[in-house]
């Protein structure tokens, strides 16, 4: 599963970010597989689009979702920004705005559709020759 996950993350990587120059800091993000709940997709992408409308209200970037297509059993990818506690009171304050529900009700409410997540934090995006230049320092 580690393998597979490396291999979604790298090509989710690769194929959504531009190459970033040389002297540019990684940022941090916050990779998740989904396999959402038995009949809960629908609900699961609306719950999602919801909480990228909070985001962008409070100038946080969408999430970053890929479609599982074959393969392993995860349903989506999904790669959020790291974000501060202010950025997360900024979006919580939005998504109450938007009547969403927010705090540990809005934990609950996920995870009843989904059946299985996984969170995994990650710095990136960088090439093969930043990171060897990173271990140098």
């Amino acid at each position: 599963m580690t393998k597979k996950l490396f291999a979604a993350v790298a090509a989710a990587c690769a194929l959504s970010f531009a190459t970033p120059s040389a002297a540019a800091e990684p940022g941090k993000a916050i990779v998740s597989l989904y396999r959402a709940a038995p009949g809960q997709q629908l609900a699961l992408l609306k719950w999602m689009a919801g909480q990228d409308r909070a985001a962008a209200a409070a100038g946080v970037a969408p999430a970053q979702i890929y479609v599982h297509t074959s393969g392993d059993s995860w349903d989506y990818l999904v790669i959020n920004p790291q974000t501060t506690d202010a950025q997360d009171e900024a979006v919580d304050a939005a998504a109450k705005k938007m009547g969403l529900t927010t705090g540990p009700k809005a934990s609950l409410e996920f995870r009843t559709m989904i059946a299985v997540h996984t969170d995994t934090m990650a710095n990136g995006p960088m090439t093969a020759a930043q990171i060897l230049a990173n271990l140098e320092k």
